[in-house]
């Protein structure tokens, strides 16, 4: 009866072990699972006792060389920055409306400057705008809007904006060695396909980086520059000067389909919105995209549908999402957040030209610490920060 007693309690203490063993596996997978996201840029905490960081001006004027009148070229609404650090200071670049013309608002861009990434001093004019020029068709009058910029090896900085005309946005560019003085290139596509795609609805371009020091410099991938862009769905292109750029088509016979929100068949989708999530409706870039050991970190902003979305956001909200995409491939996709990490909840955010809205733009690594600048109801400029640092 001993024996068959031992042997009983060694079996036990054998299930026992297996269970143990069984139980660290499954905590083990829990564990791998919950943390699944840590590659990602986040979290960020609004900075509420600055907040918002850049307000509409009714006493900026400027002569507008169109319209060759006076106009309060910020008073309507400023909102949707890029953002830079130069000479150890923030420049946002920052789209502002002004009340006056068929839109009752164009769109130029103007500047303000920060010692500290939170408090702002504006430049008195605008430092891009529509002109007498080889683009104000393209320009006018609906104007220059929501830029993203980045700079190379050399110290020149690229701005990718939207040209809007009233009838369609198309994704330009523009250089600049100081962000005060710009040479317009046209649409990024007029060198590709004997500039048919300049005849289509193209936006928002965030061109893949790495941080160096605290600056976020474009960088080869392959021997190329790569840019995310698109509205309805999330496209790619390629460049060779980060001026001239050719959009990635789909080649699969079976995966090929028809853009209907932009009305032309689509480039190869990176990823699109997804049913049922704050993602469902559209899908747009934020902005630039960064490199790191983990793989391409990017941040998009994205549009809840009023039928098929997340029916704990209201129709309607812009919120954001992020993305991992392949360090040797920027067309796969290795990772998506399930949930938004940003989304409009205070009062600025929420009522403005365009209710429950904030749409990420300009991303800086200041003083230790990223700091995320945003468009709130297309209508003020917030910030927010973190201290996260993916390698």
């Amino acid at each position: 009866m001993n024996k068959l007693k031992i042997n009983d309690m060694f079996k036990l203490v054998r299930v026992l072990m297996v269970s143990m063993v069984a139980l660290s596996i499954l905590s083990g997978c829990n564990s791998e699972k919950a943390s699944d996201e840590s590659w990602s840029l986040t979290p960020f905490t609004k900075i509420d006792e600055v907040n918002p960081v850049l307000n509409p001006n009714p006493n900026s004027t400027f002569l507008c060389p169109v319209r060759m009148d006076t106009v309060h070229w910020e008073e309507k609404d400023v909102f949707n920055p890029a953002a830079v650090v130069k000479d150890g200071k923030v420049y946002l670049l920052y789209r502002a409306e002004d009340t006056v013309g068929k839109y009752a608002g164009t769109s130029r861009i103007g500047m303000a400057i920060s010692a500290d990434g939170l408090h702002f001093e504006t430049q008195p004019a605008p430092v891009f705008y529509p002109d007498n020029d080889a683009y104000s068709e393209y320009e006018w009058e609906g104007g220059c809007e929501d830029p993203r910029i980045v700079e190379d090896e050399n110290g020149t900085y690229y701005m990718t904006y939207t040209a809007y005309n009233g009838d369609k946005a198309r994704l330009f560019v523009a250089t600049s060695n100081d962000l005060i003085n710009w040479t317009k290139h046209g649409s990024v596509f007029n060198r590709t396909a004997d500039g048919e795609y300049v005849k289509i609805w193209s936006k928002s371009g965030s061109v893949v980086t790495k941080r160096v020091g605290e600056k976020l410099v474009a960088t080869k991938i392959n021997g190329k520059y790569w840019m995310y862009f698109g509205e309805s769905n999330i496209y790619v292109a390629t460049s060779d000067n980060l001026i001239d750029w050719e959009p990635v088509e789909e080649t699969d016979e079976s995966k090929k389909q028809y853009d209907e929100m932009r009305q032309h068949e689509a480039f190869k989708i990176i990823f699109a919105p997804r049913k049922g999530k704050f993602d469902s409706e559209l899908v747009e870039p934020g902005p630039p995209a960064i490199l790191t050991e983990k793989g391409i970190v990017f941040i998009y902003n994205s549009k809840n549908h009023k039928d098929y979305g997340d029916a704990n956001l209201p129709a309607g909200t812009y919120s954001a999402g992020q993305v991992l995409l392949d360090v040797n491939n920027p067309m796969q996709v290795i990772a998506r957040t399930e949930s938004n990490f940003f989304r409009p909840e205070k009062p600025y955010e929420i009522t403005g030209q365009v209710n429950s809205v904030s749409f990420l733009e300009g991303l800086v690594y200041f003083k230790d610490k990223w700091l995320l600048y945003y468009g709130t109801a297309d209508s003020k400029i917030a910030v927010a920060e973190s201290s996260t640092v993916p390698e």
